[in-house]
């Protein structure tokens, strides 16, 4: 099965339940794998076999379901057209003779009421053109099987139009409810304009990510400057920004030097100094001048990538979301069932024939299931948005919702808490065994490794110019060590000290009467003045007891080892401090040994049963498996292959962009930058998200169990119904925006 994946631009929709009936028609299809349909974002993602269908024959399928939709092309979401916005002022201005009549009403006089003739006149007008986009949408909707919102809103006005026309040809025109019709029309009509408004602008943060690439740029053609639309740039073109101007591309600076905001792709809101030789990522703001040669551009571009990914990650769906669904799949044939009761129950109890259907025709108004639709799309949107904006980019709207409700946090050492550019604080080599023959060995297997430590102690050897031997042989040992086979010399192992069979002198440890004391140059030791270790009381005494040890073996046999310490990074302790504030536990599970993890746990104020060192790849999916037994909700930071397994088994995982494939792979979210602050911001931000969604869920469930049964007594005109439909999904949009306004 050869699967593609597109997106849809959908129109028509007017409630939740239409995009139930759009994903119910398209996941029956034997060649969809999955169709994901949002009624806040007005888009459809689908997955399907191009073997045995087209996106043309996608289309068809979803036009026949009543709906219109496009391949999208833009990830910009369209405007509001001229006449929209035409329609909606016009029929508000048309309801202005009603709202003076009825201000007359409440004094006890009908006097301002306009004339009957003028009453119908108006009335006649907005039902037979302004109420044609909710007529078409009800026989769309009722064709395709299904009975959404517009269903509500065309059967209790026209029924209240009819009405009030029948009293008048009967000569009862003091029974007419002409101003209901209209002004119920220009209500609901600013509703869904002012929904449509904010889903397609202050709330989606797509349009203001993809405005911050310059439409025109400065380009070097035959030895000129000259200015050129970005369309035009091509990769390797040199471009040039300017003070307070925005870069093009993605590139490499090839003269001058200036400061990099780079805030809105890594979430650091300190600039970044830039010079020749440096990257530069398109949508930064410089201070200063340079020229670049343009690497990436347009959805190549770290800003495009993540422009894209936001765009799929708004437009699935959270499991939470599936109540709404449930509920909008059967909301609408409930309401015109509780309509009709309504109106027979007044009816025969009241005796009042207008009565019992002036408050039929409020509970089909009133009970308007957009908020409910709305609710949690609306919060999904802001709350991604926010995630992006401090460098956390989350999978989908599942791992959001799952990150809502973490309480327990897994963070690597080495690079996640610490900065992963260890030094080498000392080294011990075996007799008859040379320093510079330590480094020619190690050096030969470290080189193929991609651990930091393994970095260090190469560039420690290259500093050093002793040149690295040739290696053949070369396995690696997740989470152990590297081996190798050196001509002339045999097997060489380089990793923890088990792997490598040895066993640290004891010599190196001091006694507990020596503890603060520092490690001398005597014998086989050589320490590192610009890695001092720790003094005073409760220090410990060894660098070989607190830092990172790589040891080497040559045939089984020990004949060195590495002491690299690796300072913590300048956020780590606040973010941890983020975390610990928001009842979020921290533990540390590393490779390195315990008591450099204790260490480093003891710095950043964590207890000592949280921090858990030698730990396997094999150990910390066990110690997440054992957490999540307890009924902790864990996440997992990791870059790593070794890291690959317990960011899987997390309930949410998150990788460090640019780490290893299968570790992005395995992550649902995904760090810009390598720092615990960024995923303290992304859990945080989470957390607010999922208790927007309760909040919105909360006041949909809560008006329409009130709005209906006040409706079905009388207490509710249709006027008044029709206001509330409109602000209910008004209120829901204004409370998920408020997640743009916060601070994290």
């Amino acid at each position: 099965m050869a699967t593609q994946h597109i997106n849809f631009n959908i129109q028509g929709m007017t409630c939740q339940a239409c995009a139930n009936r759009i994903e119910k028609v398209l996941n029956k299809k034997e060649f969809v794998s999955e169709a994901v349909v949002n009624f806040a974002g007005e888009t459809a993602q689908i997955t399907f076999d191009d073997t045995q269908t087209n996106p043309d024959e996608l289309i068809k399928i979803i036009e026949k379901t009543g709906f219109q939709a496009a391949v999208q092309t833009s990830l910009l979401p369209e405007t509001d057209s001229h006449e929209s916005h035409w329609r909606v002022w016009t029929l508000l201005a048309l309801s202005l003779p009603f709202w003076v009549g009825m201000i007359g009403m409440l004094g006890g006089s009908h006097a301002l009421m306009p004339p009957l003739w003028l009453q119908i006149a108006m009335a006649t007008v907005a039902q037979t053109y302004f109420a044609l986009p909710f007529y078409k949408g009800a026989i769309a909707s009722v064709r395709g099987g299904l009975a959404n919102m517009d269903v509500l809103v065309s059967v209790g006005t026209l029924s209240i139009y009819l009405y009030s026309l029948g009293m008048v040809l009967a000569g009862y025109a003091h029974h007419v409810y002409f101003e209901a019709g209209v002004m119920v029309l220009a209500f609901v009509s600013l509703g869904k304009y002012l929904e449509a408004k904010t889903k397609r602008g202050s709330l989606n943060a797509l349009g203001s990510l993809l405005q911050l690439t310059p439409r025109d740029v400065q380009i070097l053609q035959n030895n000129q400057w000259q200015t050129v639309k970005i369309d035009q740039v091509k990769q390797g073109d040199i471009l040039r920004c300017i003070q307070g101007g925005r870069i093009a591309a993605d590139g490499e600076v090839v003269s001058g030097e200036g400061w990099a905001d780079e805030s809105h792709l890594t979430g650091e809101s300190q600039p970044v100094y830039k010079t020749i030789g440096n990257k530069v990522l398109a949508g930064s703001i410089l201070s200063g001048s340079l020229d670049y040669r343009a690497e990436s551009l347009g959805n190549d571009t770290l800003l495009g990538d993540m422009v894209a990914a936001l765009a799929d990650a708004q437009g699935s769906k959270a499991p939470i979301a599936r109540l709404a669904d449930k509920v909008a799949a059967v909301f609408v044939p409930s309401v015109l069932a509780i309509a009709l009761l309504t109106f027979v129950a007044n009816w025969l109890i009241v005796g009042d024939f207008t009565a019992a259907l002036v408050r039929a025709v409020a509970v089909l108004v009133v009970a308007c299931p957009c908020a409910l639709g709305l609710a949690t799309p609306a919060a999904i949107m802001a709350g991604m948005g926010q995630a992006v904006q401090h460098g956390v980019w989350f999978k989908n709207a599942a791992a959001l919702e799952m990150a809502g409700a973490v309480d327990t946090v897994i963070l690597d050492k080495t690079g996640t808490l610490t900065l992963g550019k260890p030094d080498i604080a000392a080294i011990w080599t075996a007799d008859n065994f040379t320093e510079n023959q330590l480094f020619e060995i190690a050096a030969a297997v470290e080189q193929y490794a991609a651990h930091p430590l393994a970095n260090a102690i190469v560039q420690a050897a290259f500093a050093r110019e002793i040149a690295p031997l040739n290696a053949e042989n070369v396995n690696t040992v997740a989470g152990e060590g590297i081996s190798a086979n050196i001509d002339g010399l045999g097997d060489v192992k380089v990793g923890k000290l088990d792997f490598c069979g040895f066993r640290l002198p004891e010599s190196l440890i001091p006694s507990p009467r020596r503890r603060g004391q520092t490690v001398s140059d005597s014998n086989n030791v050589i320490a590192n003045p610009n890695n001092p270790l720790p003094q005073g009381e409760g220090a410990v005494g060894s660098v070989w007891q607190i830092a990172s040890l790589v040891a080497v073996s040559l045939n089984n046999q020990p004949v060195g080892a590495f002491a690299l310490a690796d300072p913590l990074k300048p956020d780590s302790l606040a973010a941890i401090q983020r975390l610990r504030e928001h009842n979020i536990a921290v533990h540390i599970l590393s490779g390195d040994n315990a008591a450099t993890v204790a260490h480093i746990a003891q710095q950043l104020g964590l207890p000592e049963n949280h921090a858990h060192g030698n730990q396997s790849p094999r150990q910390k999916a066990e110690f997440i498996q054992q957490l999540q037994q307890q009924g902790a909700k864990v996440a997992m930071a990791g870059d790593g292959i070794n890291d690959a397994p317990a960011l899987a088994l997390a309930d949410v995982g998150f990788a460090v962009r640019g780490s290893t494939d299968i570790a992005e792979q395995s992550a649902d979210a995904v760090l810009v930058q390598q720092s615990v602050n960024q995923l303290a911001s992304g859990l945080i931000v989470a957390r607010a998200t999922l208790r927007a969604i309760k909040q919105n869920l909360f006041f949909a469930f809560v008006y329409n169990a009130l709005g209906i049964p006040f409706a079905a007594v009388g207490l509710l005109t249709p006027v008044l119904a029709g206001a509330m439909m409109a602000m209910s999904s008004v209120s829901v949009l204004g409370n998920a925006l408020r997640l743009k306004r916060m601070k994290f």
